[in-house]
This record gives structure tokens, sequence and C-alpha cells, in this order.
């Protein structure tokens, strides 16, 4: 279990990081980045979670998403490794498989899309398309981890790649808070649809001078 008894070490004030296999790395590593914005999608999922206004199934698919955030970001900072000493806690296929089940459920619920939709109608659903905003941007910040780190155990601490899995996980998260954004405002009226040229009148065709 996690103990902390102090808020500072100062040992981020040369501009390097902890991973989780406790070797260091600067602060600006595209791998960083990946698990910060995976906790950013957490702290934005849980913004809508505080509104109070979604169904308790979705509560409960929420809440159990955020436990597999934090799971997420310790994999994302934690590098592959050939036979470690002590396992850590990876993303498992399970997991993908248990998103993609959760939106085909709530699927059931909408009808099918014919246009964009913009972000808003209810307060949790506006919360929840920031949340999706930010999970795609955590798979692009991992995605630029794969392209330095790859994807390959290493031999030393900080030296190994990243795992697919938890990078096939943020683009099912995706996928999953976008349908749930949508779930959020069955009772506020529905999506928000997008109009082309934001609802103007086409304007009359003009007559070319020659």
């Amino acid at each position: 279990m996690v103990h902390l008894t102090k808020m500072y070490t100062r040992t981020g004030d040369d501009g390097t990081t902890a991973l989780g296999d406790f070797g260091r790395t600067r602060k600006t590593d595209p791998r960083l980045a990946a698990y910060a914005d995976t906790n950013e999608a957490n702290a934005a999922i849980g913004v809508a979670l505080a509104s109070g206004e979604l169904p308790q199934d979705v509560r409960a698919t929420l809440l159990r998403v955020q436990n597999d955030l934090f799971d997420c970001g310790a994999d994302l900072s934690t590098p592959l490794a050939t036979d470690p000493e002590h396992p850590p806690l990876r993303v498992l296929q399970q997991w993908v498989d248990e998103l993609e089940a959760d939106c085909d459920t709530y699927l059931e619920r909408l009808e099918p899309l014919r246009s964009f939709i913009l972000p808003g109608g209810s307060v949790a659903s506006a919360h929840l398309h920031v949340a999706t905003t930010v999970v795609r941007r955590a798979e692009r910040s991992a995605w630029a981890a794969v392209e330095e780190h790859g994807t390959e155990p290493g031999e030393g601490r900080g030296s190994g790649g990243i795992n697919l899995v938890a990078v096939t996980y943020l683009n099912r998260l995706s996928d999953l808070l976008f349908v749930l954004a949508r779930v959020a405002n069955l009772e506020a009226g529905g999506d928000v649809l997008w109009q082309p040229g934001g609802g103007r009148s086409p304007e009359p065709e003009r007559v070319r001078r020659r």
C-alpha cells in the first residue's frame, strides 16, 4: 500500500523524476507526459462524478475506470523489464475487453448518430466530453513514448519499453467516455447536434463581375 509521510522530497528540483522501477528520467520524457495526462483524465472523470447527475450504473462504471487509470498510470511509469524480481502491476487485455463490453451495453440506450455532436447539454455530459479529450491526449502521449522507448523489455532501471495494452486501454476508454457523455444527456433532452456553418443561412451566391 502507498504510505506517504511527506509531500515534498526535493529530489525533482534538478528536472528529473522517479519512475516506477526507481530509475530516474527527465520531466520532459514523453513517458512522464503519458502518465501525467492519464492522471489528468482521472481528475476530469472525478469532476463529472462530483456533478451528481449520473445514473448509478454509470457512476459504478466510472469508479472502476478511475481505479484502472491509477493502474494504467503506474504501468506507463514502469518500464518493461526482463524477469523483474517483483512483477509490477500491468494493464491486461481483460480490462480492454470490459471497456468494449461497456460500450456495447450503453450504446443500446442511444439512437444512432447521424451528425457530429457538440460538448454540452448537462454538466455531467460536458465534463465527460472534457475527459474524453484528455484521454485522447494521454493516448497520443503514450504513442510518443512508444516511439522513443519502444515496446521491448530492458535490463536496467528506466531502460525498458511501454506496455502496448496500456495504450490500447486508453484508446478504448476514450470511446467509452464519449458514449457515456451521450448517456448523461438522455435526461437533458439528448445530444446537442452540430450545425454546419453554425446554423447560419447560406449566403446568396454572388454575381461574378467580368
